[in-house]
């Protein structure tokens, strides 16, 4: 709904104020109430376009609607706006409403005497005066009392600027109401209504006599799908906010065209006051008394008179908090800032830098003024907005980026200001990088480094500039996936003769070994990495030789160089744990590295606590791109150490950084772990898993480097859970480039063997599965990382089941979980479990196939798996399915050594093979189906045990569960079971145990 706009038939759909209307359209079937509408609310609001839609729903009740309206212009002449609505009465309503011919004259509008002949008060002037007000509302009701027939409607609108003599007239009709089919329906601003008007109005609502309706925002939905349907959702949404749920100013923002919310407000406004309008819009927070004073250079005095008057015309309002005076709504602001003329603006910008720095005002207020008001260079200005931009990169490097653009358009482009231009520039490239815009950044870098000349005086200082631009735009290169580009940069620096100081060299060499290792070409840098790591020593440079080691066992622990790696690691550690946050700000990038070797190497605990102090460091320190992988390498560590939850929050946020900085290949990991964790918190099979883990894919789109690679090759674990096992073979053989995936880092290179292993078995390609299976346990044995043998043991397992060796897969599968449990990887240990209890049960081991499912599905409901929980669930339903098919064929004593082994589990995702356990543990007697499908594997559990006749105390001994989870789980058990006590339970668990009544012999 729209104030102000036509009727039913306007061109601006009516929205909204559904509510409202009807509660007015039901005043119109109370004839003879005689009542009073009160439509309140802010300018814009509505409140006219309501009062139309209540006038066209009267009309068509067959009541006669006149409308008036009050103006500031008319507002010294009495009673205008009723005058205003009774000029409509025409011939046929006059004779509808002959009583309406006794209204006074100036009611009417008329100068001579009243039509019945008869003089009414105020009639020969047209004015009031006096005693004549009283005696002229008391006619004017008279008159209005003798309605009659389908009734009559009077809309006044924009009734704020009500003279004395209207408020008076309301105010008698409020106290005295018209008993006849008559109503007068009001809109008003309720900041700007006069005070007697309001009070008239009020005592109206207690006597039951007025119904107030007060109009506040509408709702977004209301807005944008009523008004902007062919408007882009997230562009509506904006224009949403911004209105603040104004119609007036969401049409204005829709349409461009904001005139019409202010322009006639302030042409009615003295000098004085809009020049107060206009530095109030231009001193935003900062305009109080003083420094709009100060910056229109106005008498005090006659100032405040000027700002009082603004105020009761409701377009300044004190904000108490900020002690400040600011404009109704934030877009007057904005406008009225626009319509200032470009001069004058540029001179009060000017004026309000010069009060705030000798008020001393923050940094960045000042620097928004000189900002707005710098047309030459001034180096004062501009040492204002450097030391500005400078602040502000860590949190607003946009704002940065934009403070630094405006100093290097004026710098002059002369020689003594070449350094200076220098500096800047690097500045503004690493601001644009923040922002995202890497090819901005890179480009402007490469402008740089192609410009810049050293002092004569300082040559040293100038190859500094210079080597620090290379750097980083060799780092922007490698984000875009340049690697060649970013190592030509690189070795044309290393090889400039006089080379780059020690330090700096170091970090060259860093940053040319990070291209190396993410274009997997690390072995082509480790000599000249070890040379860089051995002069930081010689130096004493900790600082420098922290980033060498962090490199250094990243590299060597992609190549599977693991010992060399641990070496590595556990010295880069010792130096980060002892360095400050300060001096580490600047060194992010190695947090990443130490993090994600902690992560291949199998220290998930040192893992999350890198990641999680770098998070800290970076957010504060605004490093964006090293948030995005430290986020990532935290979300991995969580995932294996089975805290699903944390893991995809961390995981969120990775994504949404990366999508700000926009490189394909961080992205595309992002979405690709992200898409791991989803997997295992949703059902097996659910379609979002695959679509998330296709998209991870296609962004890093052709790129050729490792987290590409790795990108692509998750994607598999999707396409096993989608039930596709060809297509993950054609997904891992395609990205890693062979059958030995030679084109996949070596320390994750079991993981994936295993997931062939599972694609071939479920196919039928025993010779292809039992060869990966080798392979991967004989790599698995080189690197001596547990979580990588675990995975190269279940492959083993899932062969030796294939081929019915039972207790070898049941001892493959439990070594698998040693190792995991080593490592600490809980998801992955709980999978391995899973998968050997049935085995181990199938091989008399009962004791141990119990003890195995119970640790398996804890650990997995601890970490929320909800995907090993109903993999899980199948596999015991499949288990019972197969124990009532051998009862049935008289096989149900068969000893446990000779019974059919378990299924090999066929296809289904998890973070590294599905899982489809077995039998349940043996020494806890499977459920029966029926009332007990709905329940969860542990609820089924403990169901079991209290039907045996366990206490709640005894079961969680049982199960090493608190006693509270354990009431938790029986309650939920009653609920879904409809059973209300433990006997009621255990009855019902030997009832469906027995199965269906039999039929007598006849």
């Amino acid at each position: 709904m729209v104030g102000g706009s036509a009727g039913p038939a306007g061109r601006v759909p009516f929205v909204g104020r559904g509510v409202e209307l009807g509660r007015l359209e039901a005043l119109l079937g109370d004839a003879g109430a005689g009542g009073v509408v009160d439509v309140v609310g802010d300018p814009g609001i509505g409140k006219s376009r309501l009062l139309t839609e209540f006038a066209a729903l009267a009309r068509a009740r067959g009541m006669t609607v006149l409308r008036g309206r009050g103006t500031e212009r008319a507002r010294g002449r009495p009673l205008r706006p009723f005058t205003d609505a009774f000029t409509e009465l025409d011939p046929r309503a006059r004779r509808a409403f002959p009583s309406l011919g006794g209204l006074p004259a100036v009611v009417r509008g008329e100068d001579g005497e009243a039509s019945s002949g008869a003089a009414a008060p105020g009639a020969a002037s047209g004015v009031v005066s006096g005693a004549d007000l009283f005696d002229l509302c008391r006619v004017t009701a008279a008159a209005l009392g003798g309605v009659g027939g389908h009734g009559l409607v009077v809309v006044l609108d924009d009734l704020h600027w009500a003279d004395e003599a209207t408020v008076e007239l309301v105010d008698h009709l409020v106290r005295h109401p018209v008993r006849a089919p008559f109503l007068l329906a009001v809109a008003r601003r309720e900041r700007q209504s006069p005070s007697a008007l309001s009070a008239a109005l009020t005592r109206g609502l207690d006597s039951g006599v007025v119904l107030r309706s007060a109009l506040g925002p509408l709702a977004g939905d209301e807005l944008i799908d009523g008004l902007a349907a062919g408007v882009p959702r997230e562009r509506a949404a904006e224009m949403y906010e911004a209105s603040e749920g104004s119609p007036l100013y969401f049409l204005a923002l829709l349409h461009g065209d904001h005139s019409a919310a202010f322009l006639d407000e302030l042409a009615a406004l003295s000098p004085l006051e809009r020049a107060a309008m206009d530095a109030v819009a231009v001193l935003g927070e900062h305009a109080n008394t003083d420094r709009i004073a100060a910056v229109t250079g106005a008498d005090r005095y006659e100032l405040i008179r000027a700002m009082r008057e603004l105020v009761d015309r409701d377009l300044l309002r004190p904000d108490r908090r900020a002690r400040c005076l600011a404009p109704r709504h934030p877009l007057l602001r904005a406008w009225i800032r626009e319509a200032v003329d470009p001069w004058r603006r540029l001179e009060l910008h000017r004026a309000a830098a010069v009060e705030l720095t000798r008020t001393g005002a923050p940094l960045a207020d000042r620097a928004h003024h000189v900002e707005e008001s710098l047309s030459r260079w001034d180096p004062k200005a501009a040492a204002t907005l450097t030391e500005a931009a400078e602040q502000a990169v860590a949190t607003a490097p946009a704002v940065s980026a934009r403070l630094l653009d405006v100093v290097l358009r004026v710098l002059p482009d002369t020689a003594e200001h070449h350094a200076t231009r220098s500096e800047l520039m690097l500045k503004r490239a690493t601001a644009l990088g923040m922002t995202g815009a890497v090819k901005e950044s890179r480009d402007l870098l490469h402008r740089l480094i192609a410009t810049h000349r050293p002092a004569p005086e300082g040559p040293e200082a100038g190859d500094a500039l210079r080597t620090s631009a290379v750097v980083q735009c060799a780092f922007m290169e490698r984000t875009l996936g340049r690697y060649a580009a970013a190592g030509a940069l690189l070795r044309r620096e290393l090889d400039r003769r006089p080379g780059p100081p020690p330090a700096q060299r170091t970090g060259l060499v860093v940053e040319w070994g990070n291209r190396a290792l993410f274009a997997t070409r690390y072995p082509e840098v480790r000599d000249e990495v070890a040379g860089a790591l051995a002069d930081a020593r010689l130096r004493g440079d900790e600082l420098g030789a922290a980033e060498a080691l962090t490199l250094a066992a990243l590299g060597e622990v992609y190549e599977g160089e693991t010992a060399t790696a641990r070496e590595y690691a556990a010295e880069a550690a010792a130096l980060t744990d002892v360095t400050t946050d300060a001096d580490l700000a600047g060194q992010c990038e190695s947090l990443v590295r130490l993090a994600w070797s902690e992560v291949f190497l199998d220290d998930c605990a040192a893992a999350r606590r890198h990641s999680e102090r770098g998070v800290d460091i970076a957010r504060r320190t605004g490093r964006p791109f090293a948030l995005a992988q430290l986020l990532l390498t935290g979300a991995y560590a969580r995932l294996t150490t089975g805290r699903l939850s944390e893991a995809l929050e961390w995981a969120d946020e990775s994504v949404a950084v990366a999508e700000a900085l926009g490189g394909a290949e961080l992205l595309g990991i992002s979405r690709a772990i992200r898409a791991l964790i989803l997997m295992q918190v949703r059902p097996a099979g659910d379609p979002e898993v695959l679509a998330a883990a296709e998209e991870a894919a296609a962004t890093v789109g052709a790129v050729d480097g490792w987290w590409a690679t790795v990108s692509r090759c998750l994607l598999a674990y999707a396409a096993l859970g989608a039930g596709d096992p060809y297509r993950v073979r054609d997904v891992l053989l395609a990205a890693g480039g062979d059958s030995d995936l030679s084109r996949v880092q070596p320390s994750m290179r079991p993981n994936f063997f295993e997931l062939l292993v599972t694609a071939s078995l479920a196919t039928g390609d025993v010779a292809d599965a039992e060869r990966w299976a080798s392979r991967a346990l004989t790599l698995a044995d080189r690197l001596g990382l547990p979580v990588q043998r675990g995975a190269a043991l279940r492959a083993v397992g899932l062969v030796a089941a294939r081929r019915g060796e039972l207790g070898v897969a049941a001892r493959a599968f439990t070594e698998s979980a040693h190792e995991c449990a080593r490592a600490g990887a809980v998801l992955r240990e709980a999978q391995s479990l899973l998968l050997g209890a049935p085995f181990a049960a199938a091989t008399g081991d009962t004791a141990r196939a119990a003890t195995m499912s119970r640790r398996g599905l804890r650990l997995a409901e601890e970490g929320g798996a909800r995907l090993l929980l109903d993999m899980a669930a199948r596999g015991r339903a499949e288990g019972e399915r197969a124990a009532r098919e051998r009862a049935g064929r008289g096989s149900a004593g068969a000893d446990a050594a000779t019974a059919s082994p378990p299924s090999v589990p066929g296809p289904g995702p998890d973070p590294t093979a599905p899982v489809l356990p077995g039998p349940p543990a043996a020494d806890v007697p499977p459920l029966p189906s029926g009332p007990f499908a709905a329940l969860t594997p542990r609820e089924r559990e403990i169901a079991a045990l209290v039907a045996e006749g366990l206490t709640n105390q005894a079961v969680a001994d049982r199960l090493c569960l608190s006693t509270r989870t354990v009431e938790s789980h029986v309650g939920r058990v009653y609920r879904k079971t409809g059973v209300t006590s433990r006997a009621a339970l255990a009855s019902l668990v030997t009832r469906c145990a027995a199965g269906p009544p039999q039929a007598a012999d006849e």
